[in-house]
């Protein structure tokens, strides 16, 4: 019996989340199936160029937040109790 693959199977696969016997069974496909294939490498390459991109909080959200640091004073231990 052939088994269809799906592209959520497909992500399962790129993240590691798939057993040996399913990575066997999905590398199978990916050979015989070129829509599922593209699929794959588009993924790959998504993620790759998703690795890339720098994340910077903005100047403003740094001073909003060492602002209301100087403003408030913190609770004592004890208001946790």
């Amino acid at each position: 019996m052939t088994q269809t693959f799906t592209q959520d199977d497909v992500v399962r696969y790129i993240y590691n989340e798939t057993s040996t016997s399913e990575n066997a069974q999905i590398e199978t496909a990916l050979v015989a199936d070129d829509t599922l294939l593209g699929f794959y490498l588009s993924a790959i390459e998504l993620g790759s160029l998703m690795n890339k991109i720098r994340r910077e909080p903005r100047p403003q959200s740094i001073e909003n937040i060492l602002e209301y640091s100087r403003n408030h004073k913190p609770r004592p231990l004890s208001a946790f109790v």
